[in-house]
């Protein structure tokens, strides 16, 4: 095993991608427009206005200063009350399926830093969005102003409870997760209208689309996802807990339901990863990551609590199969598993690595422990390609916490 430290962010850009900020309004429009071009319309976003808002909006403007450097890197960035922007790719996948009509009434659930509403900004009539921590509300607020987003109508407060005297709604999105739909969202949706919202427990959640006709919903299960927990009344309504001490990786085979999709639930962020039914070492599947364009991400991600004041360490084996890589042209672009320590405020501390794996190999098993550091509170465990080519099949991973 070889350890070494990298941060999240450096290891989602995108190696093409030489940003330069500071000057001039150019050097953000070209960062968006090879943002948009390699993060976004590449990875199967298609709808002709929702690239065009993507490209104008500068999300540069709903960042930390002390972020501004990857504010076009396709990565969730903390912006301050333990939340984060969400990555541009979700930001525009969202968009794309409630599939917005300039006449649409929107209404957003989790303002954050605004930057979700000022995308729809531009595709809708109007945007009426909430936030329940006050300190973000605000500043959202007072920034879409200053930006001229006149069409955006902010507020403060709980959105489980929604905003019922601007109802009903033609499209409600929801950039928090609660364990199940809100009922007055369900309420405040009009007939006909479109409902995207994160549901799941706090590290396993799936984006669901509703759509209510005649007064009932239909619901369509679409891909994985990680999105902070919506708190307020929903939070008091939610039975399942995580347990910081006895962290777990879930579906670490991979295994899919043949009935329902074609991705292996419980992991996110899922890029170029197909399902492989040829021998694998466990289970009726294996994972595997292809990329024949250097740079491109190729992973799958997963989150969980871990409470390093009491977890020590984490023993990590896994089954892999190696062919014909070539790393990028940056250090960290090799296939490797990465585990992302986050502390109670969801910064990132720490990150730990186990390989690279450049050698051909036929399934072999290797591992390595992992110390957790103390202020730990969250992780979350990247294995890709990251950016290098080649081909890369996983399966069977035994992830296995030590007390400290």
């Amino acid at each position: 095993m070889e350890r070494q430290r990298w941060t999240l962010v450096t290891l989602l850009f995108v190696a093409s991608t030489a940003f330069v900020f500071g000057q001039s309004s150019d050097k953000f429009r070209d960062a968006r427009h090879r943002m948009v071009k390699e993060c976004i319309e590449r990875e199967g976003v298609k709808d002709p206005r929702v690239l065009d808002a993507m490209r104008a909006v500068p999300r540069h403007e709903f960042v930390k200063p002390a972020q501004l450097k990857d504010a076009y890197h396709d990565t969730a960035l903390p912006i301050g009350n333990q939340q984060t922007i969400s990555p541009p790719f979700v930001v525009a996948y969202m968009t794309e399926t409630i599939e917005p009509k300039a006449t649409d009434r929107v209404l957003e659930i989790g303002t954050g830093s605004g930057y979700q509403a000022a995308v729809l900004s531009g595709l809708v009539k109007e945007v009426y969005t909430i936030e329940i921590v006050e300190p973000l509300g605000k500043e959202a607020a007072r920034k879409l102003k200053k930006l001229e987003y006149n069409n955006v109508f902010c507020k403060v407060g709980d959105g489980y409870l929604g905003w019922p005297e601007h109802a009903p709604f033609d499209k409600i999105i929801v950039t928090c997760s609660p364990e199940n739909v809100p009922v007055p969202l369900v309420e405040q949706l009009k007939d006909g209208g479109k409902l995207l919202v994160p549901l799941g427990e706090r590290y396993q959640q799936a984006f669901h689309l509703f759509e209510k006709k005649d007064g009932k919903l239909e619901q369509k299960k679409l891909i994985p996802t990680l999105f902070v927990p919506m708190t307020g009344k929903s939070e008091d309504l939610r039975q399942a807990q995580p347990d910081p001490l006895h962290p777990r990786l879930l579906n670490a085979s991979f295994e899919i339901d043949e009935n329902k999709d074609t991705l292996p639930d419980s992991w996110h962020y899922q890029r170029l990863t197909e399902m492989m039914t040829d021998k694998p070492p466990d289970g009726k599947v294996f994972l595997r990551m292809e990329n024949d364009d250097p740079g491109r991400l190729a992973q799958a991600l997963q989150g969980m609590a871990i409470d390093g004041r009491k977890i020590g360490s984490v023993s990590i084996a896994l089954q892999i199969r190696v062919e014909k890589i070539r790393p990028g042209n940056e250090s960290f672009q090799k296939p490797m598993l990465v585990i992302h320590f986050y502390d109670q405020n969801r910064k990132e501390i720490e990150s730990l690595v186990i390989g690279p794996w450049l050698r051909d190999t036929d399934w072999d098993i290797v591992g390595g422990v992992i110390p957790v550091p103390k202020e730990a509170r969250e992780a979350i465990i990247r294995i890709g390609l990251n950016g290098a080519t080649g081909r890369l099949d996983i399966d069977d991973i035994k992830f296995r916490p030590k007390p400290r």
